[in-house]
């Protein structure tokens, strides 16, 4: 039996909205969004975390799963009865940045570990750190700053910013801002979830930018890209990997190819992990893994390697445990810094067409051992 079919059928069976329980003593509580516009990216997350909870096996805790509908009100009720009713020791699976701000505070005040496979808003790196809070994906900053660089390295000079008005976009031209470093063209906030860019595309047009730098995750990325390609603008567009991932670039199509964008994962990375994931998740699901999917696979076999090292009444050597990062990351080299965020390689990759699929491959490092800003705000 090949490898693929080992994988296939040790995956057989998985459970799109709850795992088996296995180690009853602990118990996860997964909130993501699986409905509406950003339903694509927490059913990545969650198939990449359940995969590797199903690779686990009799080692892999309970799962408990709702979907919050990227409604902070929703998130923060579903998080209140994890805790109060479903008794869990662990939260996890926000996307979203305004949601994670609404629940993340309150369960680590309760005693919970909260272990974010995306969202990572600049206020819980600094100064609303927490010793029981973790980002296994990043800082919103990180992969913005990756952009800016490159696209000063770059030569351009006159770029026209734009990304919707929440934690996570207001993270994004921050983080751009700080390392390119020079004048813009324009710099705009959109709405969270708006689909209609024609009066932004009309001012990029008028503004004499040289490039376009945009922040739109999940359908707004979709929308943007397209109409920005039927406006006719050559412009060089660059963005972080949330506007050119696996799932969007199959509903934008050729209007992506070439399209430079930053990322701290992409399925090239040349590791056994890595190699192991994306293969495994292409057996069980039938596409090719999201950066959502890794950092999902990643976020749990950072919990299952703690599990395996601590027990989690003991919260000292649990959340010591976790700080060792002692697990095989699909992104290679991972550590966390001194206010438990990644430091972590992010990368430079192109849109590329292989067959008839859309993805990206790796043109070059952006930014290496990257850490960030705000770990000297962190007192704990």
């Amino acid at each position: 039996m090949t490898f693929k079919s080992l994988v296939a059928a040790a995956c057989m069976g998985l459970m799109a909205t709850a795992a088996t329980a296995q180690d009853s003593s602990v118990k996860v509580g997964m909130i993501t969004t699986l409905s509406g516009g950003g339903a694509g990216l927490g059913i990545d997350t969650r198939d990449g975390f359940m995969l590797a909870m199903k690779m686990a096996g009799d080692a892999a805790p309970d799962v408990v799963i709702e979907d919050d509908q990227r409604k902070p009100d929703i998130a923060v009720q579903l998080a209140d009865k994890m805790i109060q009713s479903d008794k869990v020791d662990v939260l996890t699976g926000i996307v979203w940045s305004n949601l994670a701000m609404a629940v993340v505070p309150a369960a680590t005040a309760q005693g919970k570990f909260y272990l974010s496979t995306n969202a990572a808003p600049s206020a819980l790196a600094g100064k609303g750190c927490h010793p029981n809070y973790f980002s296994v994906s990043y800082q919103n900053d990180n992969l913005h700053e990756a952009a800016g660089a490159y696209v000063k390295n770059a030569g351009y000079t006159n770029p026209f910013i734009l990304a919707p008005n929440y934690p996570a976009g207001q993270d994004s031209l921050t983080g751009f801002k700080r390392l390119y470093g020079g004048g813009l063209a324009g710099e705009i906030y959109t709405q969270l979830g708006q689909t209609d860019y024609a009066a932004e595309i009309a001012q990029i047009r008028a503004s004499g930018a040289d490039s376009v730098f945009f922040f739109l995750p999940g359908g707004m990325g979709i929308s943007f890209l397209k109409q920005y390609a039927e406006s006719g603008l050559d412009i060089p567009v660059v963005g972080p990997a949330f506007s050119f991932d696996q799932g969007i670039l199959q509903a934008v199509g050729d209007a992506a190819l070439g399209v430079i964008n930053t990322s701290q994962w992409n399925k090239d990375i040349d590791n056994a992990a890595n190699a192991t994931f994306v293969e495994a998740f292409q057996a069980e699901y039938g596409r090719l893994p999201s950066l959502y999917a890794a950092q999902g696979y990643d976020t749990a076999n950072l919990l299952l390697s703690a599990l395996a090292s601590a027990d989690i009444s003991d919260a000292e050597a649990f959340r010591a445990a976790l700080k060792a990062a002692d697990f095989d990351s699909v992104r290679g080299d991972f550590s966390f810094a001194a206010n438990n965020h990644p430091v972590q390689d992010i990368y430079v990759r192109e849109v590329i067409k292989e067959g008839d699929i859309f993805t990206n491959k790796i043109v070059g490092v952006a930014l290496e051992d990257h850490s960030n800003v705000y770990v000297d705000e962190c007192k704990m």
